[in-house]
Order: structure tokens, then C-alpha cells, then sequence
């Protein structure tokens, strides 16, 4: 079964740090952001 990591961390301003990480090249997955909180791609490669 593929292992997965999650890691919650406060921030000021959502839409400033989604803007930040999109502009370094990183994704959010929509299903599981909204205006509280992102899900920001780090790997899709899953570790065994």
C-alpha cells in the first residue's frame, strides 16, 4: 500500500502563498482546497 504524508501549517494569506508555490512550479490538488485550506502537490511518485 502506497504511504502517504501530510503536513498542516498555518499561513496569513492563502491566496499570497498558493501564488508563491504555483510561481516555484508546485500544483494544488482542488478536490481538497478551498479558502481555509490547500493540498499542495509535493510528488505523485509513492514511496513502498
Amino acid at each position: 500500500m502506497p504511504r502517504q504524508m501530510f503536513v498542516n501549517l498555518p499561513i496569513r494569506n492563502m491566496e499570497r502563498s498558493q501564488a508563491f508555490f504555483k510561481a516555484l512550479g508546485f500544483s494544488f490538488n482542488p478536490q481538497f482546497t478551498n479558502a481555509q485550506g490547500a493540498c499542495m502537490v509535493i510528488s505523485e511518485d509513492h514511496i513502498t
